[in-house]
């Protein structure tokens, strides 16, 4: 067969091999989206967050297992945080966008966090992108903040469902 004549059934196979794949839905790559909303200023917010990700910079916390190590700040104000994460033993990066938008006079902050495999044949996670995410709300405190509320799901989130945070 011709190079040609194989490149003419390979792309219709491989749609179908991902069609059969995917059909949970979901995102087609590793990557979370989730929305929080807490009932504390976004000042308070971003405080938090940012402090986290700098004390979770290194391997140390990662020593006993877990992911809560590794990240690194890219870029902050207090409308918006960029991260990246390193998962501590394969080494694969991922891309983390915060945004903060106050609301109710300024008394409550709406967090839209994103993270997303730098990897591109990442297609499952186990959960790792929304852990990401999660792991940093959760160290801050900022899951104990008033009026938290999280807003996700496995469509939005790949494997988000499975998440094992302790591990990943």
């Amino acid at each position: 067969m011709s190079r040609m004549g194989s490149a003419r059934w390979l792309l219709p196979l491989l749609l179908l091999v991902g069609a059969s794949e995917r059909s949970g839905a979901g995102p087609l790559h590793a990557q979370c989206r989730v929305e929080w909303y807490l009932g504390i200023p976004c000042q308070a917010v971003y405080e938090s967050l940012v402090s986290q990700i700098k004390k979770w910079r290194t391997m140390t916390d990662c020593a006993m297992g877990g992911q809560k190590c590794l990240y690194k700040l890219q870029s902050a104000s207090v409308h918006f945080i960029a991260a990246k994460h390193t998962t501590p033993f394969e080494r694969y990066v991922d891309d983390i966008n915060l945004r903060l938008v106050s609301y109710g006079f300024f008394t409550g902050c709406h967090v839209s966090a994103m993270s997303v495999s730098e990897t591109w044949y990442a297609v499952r996670d186990h959960g790792t992108n929304y852990c990401n995410l999660y792991n940093l709300m959760e160290g801050s405190g900022l899951t104990e903040a008033r009026g938290y509320r999280e807003v996700t799901s496995d469509f939005l989130c790949t494997q988000r469902s499975s998440a094992n945070c302790t591990i990943y």
